[in-house]
């Protein structure tokens, strides 16, 4: 299953930079093309951030990658409590 993730990701995020070139370099006179390109660029990179957060979310669970630091921690502070 990681390796169908992975190569949904590669996928997506080409589709991506493919159809959004192909929606920036339209002519204005070919609008619906253009808005054709967008939405499929769109979806590409909704697919490849899933993909990828699916990714590291993996990887951090089983040991792969070491666990991110910057996520907010609702601990208390020394000297805070009251």
């Amino acid at each position: 299953m990681t390796k169908l993730i992975a190569i949904l990701n590669v996928v997506a995020w080409a589709g991506f930079w493919s159809f959004g070139y192909l929606a920036l370099t339209t002519p204005p006179e070919d609008g619906s093309r253009m808005v054709v390109a967008l939405v499929i660029a769109a979806l590409g990179a909704a697919t490849g951030v899933w993909a990828w957060f699916w990714i590291v979310r993996h990887s951090e669970a089983t040991g792969y990658a070491k666990g991110s630091r910057s996520r907010a921690r609702y601990e208390a502070d020394e000297g805070l409590d009251a």
